[in-house]
């Protein structure tokens, strides 16, 4: 379910044909049974408006949780941005060798950092992820060294600024890995098609059947994929863009 969510358009197709698959088997469990009276028709009306409210309800929690967590990934790179502009500045109170040291080092994390948000190959990620911390280990050591020689307020305000870079970036990659759980896809999933088995079998007019059987489909099919492309932060269409650590970099290109 992981894989599937994380590519939008295929789970479309899959819930798309899912859904219509079960509408027909309501269909063909309508031509079984007897019909229904006119109470039992009332009976399974409130059945079907209760299911699809269910299923609207799921939806629409769904999608908020979705948009939390793109909101929470935006405002963290925002935040990864701040961290190591700041950071960039402080260590300009570090000795010489080791300001020019810990600012070329931020250059490159920077860089880092922008690739993060952009790339999609799960690969090329992974090497991300380890030059990041390689950067990580490199960037603490001369401000470490420095605190220890000179444990002074102003080194420690230099030690607070490479904290919050390093915070911001596992701030950032615990929010990237915290998605919509699989359970609760499954479970959408349940509700969609037992509630388009009951289109298909409430469904009283021969003429009128294909077009009820595929408008459910398709607006269910949509609003699972919408979800999960925002909450996918590479699959998907709607991604996180870097704009704030771009312009970071871009105005860090004139510092020598």
């Amino acid at each position: 379910m992981e894989q599937l969510v994380s590519h939008p358009p295929v789970l479309f197709v899959v819930v798309f044909s899912l859904l219509w698959l079960a509408a027909i088997g309501g269909i063909a469990l309508q031509k079984r049974r007897a019909p229904l009276t006119s109470e039992a028709r009332e009976d399974f009306g409130v059945v079907q408006g209760a299911t699809l409210t269910l299923l609207a309800l799921m939806i629409g929690f769904s999608f908020s949780m979705a948009v939390g967590r793109y909101d929470l990934r935006k405002n963290y790179e925002e935040e990864e941005a701040n961290a190591i502009g700041t950071e960039f500045i402080r260590a300009e109170l570090l000795p010489d060798v080791e300001t020019k040291k810990v600012q070329s080092l931020l250059k490159l994390y920077l860089r880092r950092r922008i690739l993060f948000y952009q790339t999609r190959d799960a690969h090329y990620v992974a090497e991300i992820n380890s030059t990041t911390s390689e950067l990580q280990t490199q960037l603490w050591a001369p401000v470490k060294s420095v605190a220890v020689l000179q444990p002074t307020p102003v080194t420690a305000l230099v030690v607070s600024g490479m904290n919050d870079v390093l915070n911001t970036q596992g701030y950032t990659q615990a929010e990237w890995w915290n998605r919509i759980p699989s359970a609760a896809w499954g479970l959408m999933v349940a509700i969609a098609v037992s509630c388009n088995m009951l289109v298909g079998d409430g469904t009283r007019s021969f003429s009128r059947r294909s077009a009820l059987l595929l408008i459910q489909p398709l607006v269910v099919s949509i609003s699972f994929a919408l979800i999960a492309d925002i909450d996918s932060p590479r699959g998907g269409l709607i991604r996180v863009v870097p704009q704030n650590l771009i312009s970071l970099e871009h105005s860090l290109t004139t510092v020598p």
